[in-house]
C-alpha cells in the first residue's frame, strides 16, 4: 500500500497559474514561489472585495483521539468531492507549525489521496510566514527591553511586562527564563518566558486582519506591558507597529497551492485551536469567497473548540455566515471514546462504538447552537465492519441528522461524491441561521461561563478573586465586548485529556486570563494548558532525516 508522502511525491502537478486560472486568478497576481505554490497579490485582492460571496462550508470533528479522525483529510476530500460534481470550489486550510512537525502530531496536509501538495513544503518553511511572524514578534520584545534600556519615557513597570517571546518550535526549557543577566550593559533584569509562534497574538492578528492597514492598526493596539498605576502600554507607544508590518507585509498574503486532483488549496496561517483561536486567516477565507461559488474551510481539533471558535471569534470578526457544517467522525477514534484502548482497535466491538457515539452526539448538539445545519463524515478505515457503521449511522439519524460514509483517503473526490451532493443538499435547503453563542454586550466571567456550561456542559467555571477582578477592569476599560478563545485541552469536553466520551457534572478552573487586544479576543487559560508544549520523550525528529536520494524520510 502506498503511503502518504509515496502518494504525494507521485502527484502530477501543475503550474501555479493554472490553478489561479481555475478562479480567475490572473498570473501577473499571483507571486510566484517556485513552479506550485504562490501567494495572491493584495493588489487583486483589491479588486474582487466588491463581489460577491460563495457558500461557506466548516469542517470540524469529534475530539481527537490517537485512533486519528482525519479532518485535514476530509476538508480536502470534499473540496475535490465538490469540483467533481461539477461545482466551482476552493479549500481553505491552515498552514503547518514546526513544533508538532518535529514533535508528536507530524505533518498537516491531509493524506492517502486527499492531500495537498507540495506536501514537504508546507510541513517545513513553505513561504516563510511562521519565520515572519517569529521575527516581526521578536522585534516587538526586542524593541520593549531596549525602551526600557534608554530611559523608558513611557513608565513601563518591568514586573509588568506582558509582552513575551515566540519561537516556532516546542521547548519546555524556555516557558520561563530570566532575561537580561550579565551587568549594566545588557538591561534590567527580569523574568520573562517564550510561546510557541502559533500562540503569540502577531498570529492571531495576521489572522483576523482584513488588510494590511488593518493589521498595522491591530499590531498597535496590542498591550505589552503596564505601568506602575496598572494603565495599558501599547505597540504603538513602543513605536514598533510600522516596522512589524513591514515584516509582515508579504507574510498577510494568502497562499494557493493546489489539491492532488489539481484543485485550488489556500494554506495561509496557523494558529492552534487549543491554545489560540484555531482557524486560518480571514484574508484567505474571504478571498476564496469571491472568486469561488463553494469555499470548504477546517478548524482546529473537535468541534467543542475550533467550531467554537471558528463560530464565536472568525465568523463575528468577519462578517462570516457559513451554510453547513461536516463533523468527522472514525469508528476508530469512536471506539476509544466508548473505553477501547488503542491496541485492541482493529475487532469489531459494536458496543464500544454505540458507546462512543455520545461524542460525537455532544458535537451535533452544540452545532446547532449556532443556527448552522450539520452532516456527519464517516471517514472510512478498512477495518470498518458494516455493523458498526450502519451503529453510526442509525445513532445520527436518531438525532435528526445524516452520517455519510466517506472513502476520499483511498478513493480521492470518488470517496466523497455523496458526501458533496449531500452538503449542497443542506445549502440549497436554507436552513442556515448562524448567530453566535452569546452577544456582545454579555459580562466576559458570564461569556466563559456560558461556553462551559452549553459546549463542555461542565456546571459552571471556577475563578479566583484576581481573575474576576482582572475581567472586571477590562470591562471598565472598555473591552467587555470582546469575544473569549478557550485555552484548554483538545482530548476532552473537560480540563482532563484522560476523560473521554460525553462527560457532565465537572467543572472548568480557569488558571489565568490574558488580553489579546489587537486580536480581539480575551483568552481563559483553563487547566493545565500550555502555550509552550514540550517535546514527547521520543521526538519525531529522531527519525526525519535527507536519504541519499535526497529526499526527506520520516517528516511524515
Amino acid at each position: 500500500m502506498n503511503t502518504d508522502i509515496d502518494i504525494a511525491r507521485q502527484a502530477r502537478k501543475k503550474p501555479i497559474q493554472e490553478i489561479g486560472a481555475k478562479l480567475g486568478i490572473p498570473s501577473q497576481s499571483l507571486i510566484p514561489f517556485g513552479h506550485d505554490k504562490a501567494k495572491v497579490s493584495a493588489d487583486y485582492l483589491d479588486t474582487i472585495k466588491n463581489n460577491g460571496d460563495g457558500k461557506l462550508i466548516l469542517v470540524t470533528a469529534i475530539n481527537p483521539t490517537p485512533a486519528g479522525e482525519g479532518k485535514t483529510t476530509t476538508t480536502v476530500g470534499l473540496g475535490d468531492g465538490l469540483n467533481k460534481i461539477g461545482k466551482k470550489a476552493a479549500i481553505c486550510i491552515r498552514e503547518a507549525s514546526l513544533g508538532p512537525c518535529f514533535g508528536m502530531k507530524g505533518g498537516a496536509a491531509g493524506g492517502g489521496y486527499a492531500q495537498v501538495v507540495p506536501m514537504e513544503d508546507m510541513n517545513l518553511h513553505f513561504t516563510g510566514d511562521f519565520h515572519a511572524i517569529t521575527s516581526a514578534h521578536n522585534l516587538l520584545s526586542a524593541m520593549i527591553d531596549n525602551h526600557i534600556y534608554w530611559g523608558n519615557k513611557e513608565g513601563i513597570d518591568i514586573r509588568r511586562v506582558a509582552w513575551r517571546r515566540v519561537l516556532d518550535m516546542n521547548d519546555r526549557a524556555l516557558r520561563q527564563i530570566t532575561c537580561s543577566l550579565g551587568g549594566v550593559a545588557n538591561g534590567f533584569p527580569r523574568e520573562a518566558g517564550f510561546d510557541i509562534t502559533v500562540a503569540s497574538e502577531v498570529m492571531a492578528v495576521l489572522c483576523l486582519a482584513t488588510s494590511l492597514e488593518d493589521l498595522q492598526s491591530r499590531l498597535g493596539r496590542m498591550i505589552v506591558a503596564y505601568r506602575r498605576d496598572r494603565s495599558p502600554v501599547y505597540c504603538r507607544d513602543i513605536k514598533a507597529d510600522g516596522a512589524m508590518t513591514v515584516l509582515l507585509q508579504q507574510a498577510v498574503q494568502p497562499n494557493l497551492v493546489q489539491t492532488l486532483e489539481n484543485n485550488p488549496a489556500f494554506v495561509h496561517g496557523g494558529p492552534f485551536a487549543n491554545i489560540a483561536h484555531g482557524c486560518n486567516s480571514v484574508i484567505a477565507t474571504t478571498a476564496a469567497l469571491k472568486i469561488a461559488d463553494y469555499v470548504v474551510t477546517e478548524a482546529g481539533f473537535g468541534a467543542d473548540l475550533g467550531a467554537e471558535k471558528f463560530m464565536d471569534i472568525k465568523c463575528r470578526q468577519a462578517g462570516l455566515s457559513p451554510q453547513a457544517v461536516v463533523i468527522v467522525a472514525t469508528i476508530r477514534a469512536l471506539k476509544m471514546n466508548g473505553g477501547v484502548a488503542k491496541n485492541d482497535l482493529g475487532p469489531e466491538n459494536v458496543e464500544a462504538v454505540r458507546k462512543g457515539c455520545a461524542n460525537l452526539g455532544r458535537h451535533i448538539e452544540n452545532m446547532r447552537k449556532f443556527g448552522v445545519p450539520a452532516v456527519v463524515a464517516i471517514n472510512h478505515f478498512v477495518t470498518d465492519t458494516d455493523a458498526e457503521v450502519n451503529v453510526v449511522k442509525d445513532y445520527v439519524t436518531s438525532m435528526g441528522s445524516e452520517a455519510v460514509l466517506c472513502q476520499h483517503w483511498a478513493k480521492g473526490s470518488e470517496g466523497t461524491t455523496d458526501l458533496a451532493e449531500k452538503v449542497v443538499e443542506i445549502i440549497e435547503g436554507g436552513k442556515a441561521a448562524y448567530k453566535p453563542l452569546y452577544p456582545d454586550d454579555m459580562g466576559l466571567l458570564e461569556k466563559i461561563d456560558t461556553i462551559a456550561k452549553e459546549i463542555y456542559r461542565a456546571d459552571g467555571v471556577s475563578a479566583g478573586k484576581k481573575i474576576v477582578d482582572q475581567l472586571n477592569q477590562w470591562e471598565e476599560a472598555g473591552y467587555g465586548n470582546l469575544p473569549i478563545c478557550m485555552a484548554k485541552t483538545q482530548y476532552s469536553f473537560t480540563t482532563d485529556p484522560n476523560e473521554r466520551g460525553a462527560p457532565t457534572g465537572h467543572e472548568i478552573p480557569i488558571r489565568e486570563v490574558r488580553l489579546s487586544a489587537g486580536a480581539g479576543f480575551i483568552v481563559a487559560i483553563c487547566g493545565e494548558i500550555m502555550t509552550m508544549p514540550g517535546l514527547p520523550s521520543v521526538p519525531a525528529a529522531e527519525a526525519i532525516h535527507v536519504d541519499d536520494a535526497g529526499q526527506v524520510q520520516g517528516l511524515f
